[in-house]
């Protein structure tokens, strides 16, 4: 048995009359190795924040002692994923009050990830022994999968300007939900997944949150939900009450179990034993598309080795290892310590949940007590994944084609947009574009009726004669079909191309706005208000163009057949729709999807509503995102630009020139 002790010593908070702007500070002998977040003008304060401290060699448990201000001694036993919470009286001996307050700490210890982010002052206290690593391979692995849908707020007050939000926590995965303005029954009908790991018995935080302001920020209430008595495949309504005077929030729970999660050596990865890679051909059939809609495919990626990775230890090694992520979920490879040449020979499988996913490689450097270093990345869209012997994919063209007509995957961690004027003037430059080739198309039908070419207008009027006598609602979509097939021959030909007047990414080097400090404090203090709020309204702008221009760009790369996919799948819904318009009276069509439309609520009062053509859409990338995520690599900075990263089987031509290592 190992025995460690551990030393924290949390600053003192002075709750007297008044209001402060408290925070807390973790010391290790004597040397801060966290500091939490502020929360300003508050005596009760919530943080919810959480640090980590790197506690390496412990087999069942750990003893740790607390002190606070030197006085007041607290000793708990640590076992392995079980939080304890722990109420610590603070004292200062230079002060008059007897009563200080407390703080609530909750510890817990668990196996680490190597991708948490730690501060710069964090420690290690010893070496961590090999079966520790076996065990953190195991621990990936998620056996279900929690289906949270955020329904509705009741009876909130209605007070004060401000939104209102809802924090969802469950271990490392957070979820923040979209802001709404503070009314009685806000209505956010958000749906997203947790994955539900069988070692962490962990219960679901939720918390809502008013904000007014740029900082000011009151939590409505917190409470947990026990998931260990959590029936599989059925729907839990909860309706908690929060803080007294303000109101109940509504959401939904459902447990689900998940099929395919794994992770082996590539000798005995799953899909080389011929009867279970029968069973997956079997399961994702045409016959048996009907079954399990839900799960679109399964994948399975070979990492096998990296050669010449860049050095960031002073001994000119480094330890690296790779992260394999597919949509929210993640898992990774061992350590290898002290090469630049790593041999991990490990197997990934993962359940596609849509086939319009990338799955991205990422290589980093274990770096000890701090965040690991970023040696490299490596993303593949499914959509353009061929089986090798590194990928192994099987999907469901059926349940791939539903699933892309339902909602997108929400991500859990998504970044903070900011203000940036070179992408402010990207948006306005894509929103010029469109709008100068509807004003163009507008121009020339004008032209038509000018007749400034006399056998241009003298067909277009023929057209227009023939068109309109013998119209029928089914051929708007023939049309389109019809339109689709001759863009299809034009680029067959070669007399088009897919990826003409794509929109370069420069993100990387966007200018944010910033703000220089003035000497006056009150000043500062007005100014930065002011010109926050006017950067809230340049982002709405800089979004809103974004998506007028997002849309514009997707249709246009439909016709451009930029993802054949999503072009053929067009086809399929156009000729289905003209078949039915032809057959079937329009106004029949309309009452089915009038009554389906006022019917909905009433059949599943928890539903949440989508639009099935914009969930298309979304599915089409725009003509930034398709040069974001057409088979890039990206490489440190810092790093040569020659230096392989990761293994695999199909590189782009454009990427051969910068990764002469990859095999």
């Amino acid at each position: 048995m190992v025995f460690t002790t551990i030393f924290l010593i949390c600053s003192f908070l002075y709750l007297i009359l008044g209001t402060i702007d408290p925070y807390v500070k973790f010391k290790l002998e004597g040397k801060q190795f966290y500091k939490c977040k502020v929360v300003y003008k508050s005596l009760n304060p919530r943080w919810n924040d959480e640090g980590y401290i790197l506690i390496l060699c412990f087999r069942e448990y750990i003893i740790i002692r607390i002190s606070i201000s030197g006085h007041q001694f607290i000793m708990s036993f640590l076992y392995l994923h079980r939080t304890y919470e722990m109420e610590l009286l603070l004292d200062d001996p230079k002060s008059k009050e007897d009563n200080m307050g407390v703080i609530l700490v909750d510890v817990c210890l668990m196996f680490r990830d190597a991708t948490i982010k730690r501060s710069p002052n964090q420690a290690a206290l010893s070496t961590r022994p090999a079966e520790t690593q076996r065990n953190q391979l195991k621990n990936q692995m998620w056996t279900g999968v929690l289906g949270i849908t955020l329904v509705e707020g009741q009876d909130l007050p209605q007070h004060g300007r401000g939104d209102i939000y809802v924090r969802f926590r469950l271990g490392d995965q957070k979820y923040k939900s979209k802001n709404l303005c503070i009314q009685a029954n806000p209505q956010w009908r958000e749906q997203f997944d947790f994955n539900q790991f069988e070692d962490n018995q962990e219960p679901l935080q939720v918390e809502v949150y008013s904000k007014r302001g740029r900082k000011c920020e009151e939590s409505w209430g917190l409470f947990e939900i026990d998931l260990s008595r959590l029936p599989l495949n059925e729907r839990q309504l909860y309706t908690h009450v929060l803080d007294p005077g303000k109101g109940r929030l509504v959401f939904l729970v459902t447990l689900r179990p998940c099929w395919g999660v794994s992770i082996s050596d590539i000798e005995t990865a799953a899909l080389e034993n011929p009867d279970e890679r029968d069973t997956v051909v079997d399961r994702f059939s045409l016959k048996n598309s009907h079954k399990c809609v839900g799960e679109v495919g399964l994948l399975q990626v070979k990492v096998v080795k990296a050669n010449d990775l860049p050095a960031t230890d002073l001994n000119g090694k480094s330890n690296p290892f790779c992260v394999v992520e597919l949509g929210n979920s993640k898992l990774q490879t061992h350590t290898i310590y002290k090469t630049l040449n790593p041999d991990w020979n490990k197997a990934f499988t993962f359940p596609i949940k849509d086939i319009h996913d990338v799955i991205e490689l990422t290589v980093l450097d274990e770096n000890g007590d701090k965040a690991p270093n970023f040696l490299g990345k490596l993303a593949i869209p499914l959509l353009t994944l061929n089986c090798s012997d590194y990928f192994v994919l099987f999907v469901s063209q059926v349940r791939a084609g539903i699933r892309t007509f339902q909602p997108k995957e929400t991500t859990l961690m998504e970044e903070n947009v900011k203000f940036s004027k070179k992408v402010l003037a990207r948006n306005i430059y894509r929103v010029r574009k469109i709008s100068t080739a509807v004003l163009y198309t507008l121009q020339y039908i004008k032209s038509c009726f000018q007749w400034e070419s006399t056998q241009r207008s003298l067909i277009a009027f023929l057209i227009f004669l023939v068109t309109v006598w013998h119209w029928e609602l089914f051929m708007l979509p023939l049309f389109l079909l019809l339109l689709l097939g001759w863009q299809y021959f034009q680029l067959t030909g070669g007399k088009a191309s897919p990826n003409l007047d794509l929109v370069s990414d420069t993100d990387k080097d966007c200018e944010h706005f910033s703000i220089h400090p003035y000497t006056s404090e009150s000043g500062k203090k007005g100014l930065m208000d002011k010109i926050h709020m006017v950067q809230e309204v340049v982002l709405a702008v800089q979004n809103v163009l974004d998506e007028i221009a997002n849309i514009g760009e997707r249709i246009k790369n439909i016709f451009n057949w930029s993802v054949p996919f999503m072009s053929c799948l067009a086809c399929v819904v156009l000729f289905v729709a003209t078949a039915l318009l032809y057959f079937i009276p329009p106004r029949y069509i309309v009452l089915i999807w009038g009554v389906n439309k006022f019917t909905k609520k009433l059949r599943n009062p928890y539903t949440i509503d989508n639009n099935e053509t914009l969930d298309f859409l979304k599915r089409v990338p725009s003509d930034v995102q398709k040069v974001r995520v057409q088979f890039y690599i990206q490489i440190g900075k810092e790093f040569p630009e020659d230096v392989c990263i990761i293994c695999c089987s199909r590189i782009p031509k454009c990427c051969r020139n910068i990764s002469s290592g990859f095999v």
